[in-house]
């Protein structure tokens, strides 16, 4: 369902501050403060971004499962 909610800029901003800190958007965030007010819990769906590495040639980095290890602590 499609509502419409008047939030003050001040609010606003930092709702989306803290969203793009997050990697999720507003809406996520605005639907997991109204799911843990109303304690109700959905399955979580944060987004997943690759590790970057770095290259002095990009593109030509050639990787194989030992390198990749060295470079990215894994748990």
């Amino acid at each position: 369902m499609r509502t419409t909610v008047d939030i003050p800029d001040t609010l606003y901003r930092a709702l989306k501050k803290k969203a793009a800190h997050e990697g999720n958007s507003v809406k996520e965030l605005v639907l997991r403060g109204v799911e843990l007010e109303l304690g109700t819990k959905r399955e979580a769906r944060r987004r997943r971004r690759p590790p970057v590495i770095d290259s002095d040639e990009p593109g030509s980095l050639d990787l194989d499962n030992a390198k990749i290890y060295e470079i990215i602590s894994f748990p």
